[in-house]
């Protein structure tokens, strides 16, 4: 688009808000190809070839896909906690598939780090947290690994503390989204802070260093001062690093979120502002961003990978680990090969079938081709470094399709490097997902902002 063609711009917060650069919707880029692009068939055979190829460090991702409360906005494979019986049979195939894959791995593989996630991993017991990581000790190879826990501060009963201290979790993330009242009454998750301070007194004393806040804008009723006011507590209660998230309402998608009131969200140009005001205050509190839409102190390990260069991105958002592999375990659940992604089967039942037939149960995932890694090579630079290596015949076929951005000065071409300018962060995914080959038809994603 010509520069005299541009819609005049409104600054926002620290950003330039230019609404036709955001009207597509797009991927959040946790993996390319994305998950919309995954199969569903077996990968039974190429999730066990690919096990058995593995050397060297790999990262475990162990998936609980249950919640004691759920909320009307969560978009993650997760149910009740309802049934003791339930959580005991899906432990049961979750201690099975660890030994099996474990039975596929050559005795050089390492694991580095270890993440749960769910869900609420604190939806069992802490017992059986400890029985996993017994079960994980004694299929795997682990070597010191990082640990790190989601936690749902709710339902995060005193003696996950103390299991937290004695395995040596050093990582956590609180979801806390929002401190207003009536917004969480709004989106079915009523949390006092008395109960997030519970849970960061507790964690700091179990030995965790590194807290985790999510946080959204862009819910109902929400407005700046509710949401700055959710901000400045997050700071003060000591959060290590704050995800700062938009909130996206697909109830045709997520049935739960039919319950949310969408009359009451706030509009495209009022999201962009809360992003934008967000980033400031965070900026200005001494956090450092950390890609588009996380927050870090500068002594966090996030913080310090965004500096150095080696920040990444896997099916967890922004991350410091550099492992290469991503082995996933539990329902749900996705394995990152180099070649090869791997979704676990969802249904909970299903997969305790499959489990139980001791058959891995890949049932979803999508074969990486070389160009797939070459434009996701360059999606992950954008969106980690700010800039990255643009092959020629790539930078040609897509000029027309970066020119809105260059033209607002959000982008620029030096040589074959293309780099994202101050401001940038809203339209970061925007101008990533030019290279994105999979993008010609329509499909449903979050919006940009």
């Amino acid at each position: 688009m010509a520069a005299d063609m541009m819609t005049g711009p409104e600054v926002l917060g620290n950003w330039t808000y230019w609404p036709e650069l955001l009207e597509r919707p797009v991927p959040r880029y946790t993996s390319y190809p994305t998950a919309a692009e995954f199969v569903e068939e077996s990968f039974e055979e190429r999730q066990a070839n690919a096990l058995r190829a593995l050397r060297g460090n790999v990262s475990l991702y162990l998936h609980i896909p249950y919640c004691r409360e759920i909320c009307w906005y969560c978009g993650c494979n997760t149910g009740a906690a309802n049934k003791t019986q339930r959580l005991t049979a899906y432990l049961e195939a979750l201690h099975h598939e660890i030994e099996l894959v474990g039975r596929h791995l050559h005795p050089s593989v390492k694991v580095a780090r270890i993440a749960f996630g769910g869900g609420s991993p604190n939806a069992i017991k802490p017992t059986d947290f400890v029985r996993l990581i017994d079960s994980l000790t004694l299929h795997f190879r682990l070597e010191s690994p990082v640990l790190s826990i989601e936690l749902d501060p709710r339902t995060l009963e005193p003696g996950w503390f103390t299991a937290i201290r004695g395995i040596g979790v050093i990582k956590a993330s609180l979801g806390v989204q929002t401190l207003d009242a009536r917004v969480q009454a709004a989106i079915g998750r009523v949390q006092p802070r008395d109960d997030i301070e519970r849970a960061v007194e507790g964690l700091r004393k179990g030995g965790v260093d590194s807290i985790n806040f999510d946080l959204m804008y862009g819910l109902p009723f929400q407005t700046d001062e509710i949401l700055s006011d959710t901000l400045d507590q997050s700071v003060a209660m000591g959060a290590d690093r704050i995800a700062l998230f938009g909130y996206a309402h697909v109830p045709h998608m997520i049935p739960r979120q039919q319950r949310i009131d969408a009359s009451e969200l706030p509009g495209q140009r009022d999201r962009f502002r809360m992003a934008a005001e967000g980033h400031a205050r965070l900026m200005a509190a001494g956090y450092q961003a950390v890609g588009f839409d996380h927050f870090a102190l500068p002594g966090d390990d996030l913080a310090i990978a965004a500096r150095n260069g080696t920040l990444r991105r896997n099916f967890q958002g922004f991350t410091e680990d550099q492992s290469p592999v991503l082995v996933g375990l539990g329902a749900s659940s996705i394995s990152e090969f180099p070649d090869l992604f791997v979704q676990t089967e969802k249904n909970a039942g299903r997969y305790r079938m499959l489990i139980g037939a001791d058959q891995l149960a890949g049932r979803k995932g999508v074969v990486r081709t070389a160009e797939d890694r070459r434009r996701g090579q360059i999606i992950t630079d954008l969106l980690c470094r700010g800039r990255a290596e643009v092959p020629a015949d790539l930078m040609a076929t897509n000029r027309d399709r970066l020119e809105p951005f260059i033209a607002r000065g959000l982008a620029r071409i030096d040589g074959g490097i293309l780099s994202l300018e101050s401001g940038n962060e809203p339209y970061a995914r925007s101008i990533a997902a030019v290279f994105d080959a999979w993008r010609s038809g329509a499909r449903q994603f979050s919006s940009a902002v």
